[in-house]
């Protein structure tokens, strides 16, 4: 892939420093509990704004990643089977004591496991709903290899909101995300899941700036709505470390409103689309929280 048009990030993708006691509470608290979040291990640009705000999206199933995509800075190996069985109590403790209102659970790729970890993933999401049930959960998963009985598992639990990341246009998935991530089976894996359950609120992500065209970013979305997402989120891609795929393009802001229109038009219930924009995105988890708890309203009456 060919090196970046621009030698230096543009001034709309300046971020503030992480700090704050806010964000320092949180970190020793994930710490003192042995948790890992995305928003250190990704290396998230956000990470000051969302921890300093008192909120943080938690990974489960470890560190160490059984995939090597060329995007992610999270470690990749084998982690052999090793689980902190432990730790859906421990994350469940962990926000209950930060009285937060809304969490996002996401996860390393753990392909060594038999069903990919989507047990452990069902029994934080139990756990959690045990301590605090009106606490609104959303998570981030893995593809399972699109294992219709894991998927099962995870909507069973009945998280709020699942997502699942397409990551990038299907041309450049083969050189963007490990070759066990293929295009197809992220569509199938959010098919799925809304035929599993039609109430579950489904999301996606696409990052930008990898090469792909205008006609195949608008395809993709195409693809989203087909299989039922209902929330869309766009965002620029950032090169963790020199090791990583290089940014082709830094795509603009009014671009990124242009695919927000697009996104609209097109039925999605909410697209947040913006060069800082992530899966775990505030803007949109407030959307979402107003869209489930008037839910939960309308049952109970």
């Amino acid at each position: 892939m060919s090196e970046t048009r621009f030698s230096r990030k543009p001034e709309w993708l300046k971020v503030r420093a992480p700090g704050g006691d806010s964000y320092r509470s949180l970190k020793e608290l994930l710490r003192g509990l042995t948790l890992h979040t995305v928003c250190e291990e990704a290396h998230c640009p956000n990470v000051g704004e969302c921890w300093g705000g008192g909120t943080a999206t938690v990974m489960l199933l470890g560190d160490v990643c059984t995939r090597g995509c060329r995007f992610c800075a999270v470690k990749t190996g084998n982690p052999r089977g090793v689980l902190d069985r432990d730790e859906p109590r421990k994350v469940a403790e962990a926000l209950e004591r930060l009285g937060l209102k809304y969490v996002v659970l996401t996860s390393v790729d753990r392909d060594d496991l038999h069903d990919g970890g989507a047990g452990h993933f069902a029994q934080t999401i139990r756990e959690i709903k045990a301590r605090t049930p009106e606490m609104i959960v959303e998570v981030l998963i893995p593809d399972f290899r699109a294992d219709f009985e894991a998927l099962r598992t995870i909507v069973g639990a009945a998280p709020d909101v699942v997502a699942h990341n397409v990551e990038t246009v299907e041309r450049l998935t083969p050189g963007v995300r490990d070759r066990r991530a293929p295009y197809g089976q992220s569509l199938e894996v959010l098919r799925r899941l809304k035929a599993l359950n039609p109430e579950t609120y489904t999301k996606s992500s696409v990052m930008l700036g990898l090469g792909e065209t205008r006609e195949e970013i608008v395809r993709t979305l195409h693809d989203l709505r087909t299989v039922g997402v209902d929330v869309l989120t766009l965002g620029q891609y950032l090169r963790p470390t020199e090791k990583h795929l290089p940014v082709v393009e830094y795509v603009t802001p009014a671009q990124f409103d242009e695919y927000r229109l697009i996104g609209e038009s097109m039925g999605f219930m909410y697209v947040a689309s913006g060069p800082l924009v992530r899966s775990s995105y505030r803007a949109g988890e407030f959307f979402m929280e107003g869209l489930v708890r008037k839910r939960r309203t309308q049952a109970a009456g």
